[in-house]
């Protein structure tokens, strides 16, 4: 299975998932480095680790619809 040459088409409540987990490692990144964003980060890295896992299934889940499975 070839990952980077499947097409996928996303709606824009779909991609909801896939911006707050890239937005929140940049959180977590931020969390590490500056002492303000420091007592959050277990919060964020919960939201990190659900959208994550969200969004690589419903990546999957549509790749396995546009191959016919």
């Amino acid at each position: 299975m070839n990952l980077f040459k499947a097409k996928t088409t996303w709606t824009n409540a779909e991609f909801i998932v896939l911006k707050l987990c890239v937005a929140s490692i940049y959180v977590l990144i931020g969390a590490y480095f500056h002492q303000f964003f420091y007592r959050f980060f277990i919060p964020v890295l919960m939201l990190f680790l659900v959208t994550v896992i969200w969004a690589v299934y419903l990546w999957v889940k549509k790749m396995k619809a546009n191959r016919g499975l």
